[in-house]
């Protein structure tokens, strides 16, 4: 079982900036790839970025691309989402996700909302 914190979450204006967390405890092991992920209300939850554990390979949702960031500090067990340019659209709440090596699904945190005024 691990624990994952998302930080960071709050109201701020378009095209302002956000740096969202997320901090693991418990078990930890055998992290492959950690996950940003939104809902909407009324929508299916959407990726937004990942990043692989090891190797820092980063990919992103074609939304978000050249304005959010995800990083990683395998010490801290954290990852990081900095969010650029915010827009109304980015309203949501975010989630971070964990896929071990050899599971079948993602681990959650409980998330942190993020609203985006215009």
């Amino acid at each position: 079982q691990v624990q994952l914190v998302e930080s960071g979450g709050g109201l701020v204006q378009a095209g302002g900036s956000l740096r969202l967390s997320c901090a693991a405890s418990g078990r930890t092991s055998s992290i492959y790839t950690v996950g940003w992920f939104r809902q909407a209300p009324g929508k299916e939850r959407e990726f937004v970025a990942g990043i692989s554990w090891s190797g820092g390979s980063a990919s992103y949702a074609d939304s978000v691309k050249g304005r959010f960031t995800i990083s990683r500090d395998n010490a801290e067990n954290t990852v990081f989402l900095q969010m650029n340019s915010l827009k109304p659209e980015d309203t949501a709440d975010y989630y971070c996700g964990i896929w071990r090596a050899g599971a079948l699904r993602y681990e959650w945190g409980q998330g942190t909302q993020v609203t985006v005024s215009s």
